[in-house]
């Protein structure tokens, strides 16, 4: 269930990357009382720089989309592999076939390790996007507004998938240990006489 919980938590921090374009607006746009009341007739944005911002944001997000997408997959195939054993479990799969438990182990391991390189190849990918020059052009135009908040820099809920997605290494590894344990104990309640 750990690993559920983990999983869960890697797909919605993932899932905030590419939540939306983001950035600048418009609130003009929206016209009414919207111009006035959320500051859009005070915005520092006019004419060229809020298209230029808007191009900006729309690259930005397309460099990050990928790597979002790439994770999401990830942590969605994360997700379904413990519910699968679950299942299994409730079938009673184990006690009838008590090698299920050794090749639980064994893809309990291929996750843990599998985990260490596409944690890396996250966190190398969103820090190349965080250095590329879209990321610093549209730094420096929000800043020069003004805005905050536009850094190209890992935000929070990217550092905690990173952190989450080592916890559920961790976790995985664990469960692999559990597995073996649980195959020497159906193995030797299968080994002992039937008592009446």
């Amino acid at each position: 269930m750990v690993e559920v919980l983990l999983a869960a938590l890697i797909l919605v921090c993932s899932s905030v990357s590419c939540g939306s374009a983001g950035g600048y607006t418009g609130l003009p746009a929206l016209g009414g009382i919207y111009y006035y009341q959320y500051g859009g007739a005070y915005s520092g944005f006019s004419g060229a720089d809020g298209e230029r911002a808007q191009q900006l944001d729309q690259r930005f997000y397309l460099l990050k989309l990928p790597i979002a997408r790439a994770a999401m997959a990830v942590a969605g195939c994360l997700l379904v592999f413990p519910c699968v054993l679950i299942l299994v479990g409730v079938l009673r799969v184990p006690w009838h076939f008590p090698a299920w438990l050794l090749i639980e182990c064994i893809l309990y391991i291929v996750i843990a390790v599998g985990t260490l390189p596409a944690l890396y190849y996250f966190l190398h990918s969103l820090l190349s996007v965080y250095n590329s020059s879209v990321c610093r052009e549209r730094e420096q135009l929000y800043q020069s507004k003004g805005y905050q908040g536009f850094w190209c820099s890992l935000h929070g809920a990217e550092i905690a998938a990173g952190l989450l997605g080592c916890l559920a290494a961790m976790a995985y590894l664990l469960s692999a240990g559990l597995a073996v344990r649980d195959y020497r104990t159906v193995h030797e309640q299968k080994q002992k006489p039937l008592q009446l």
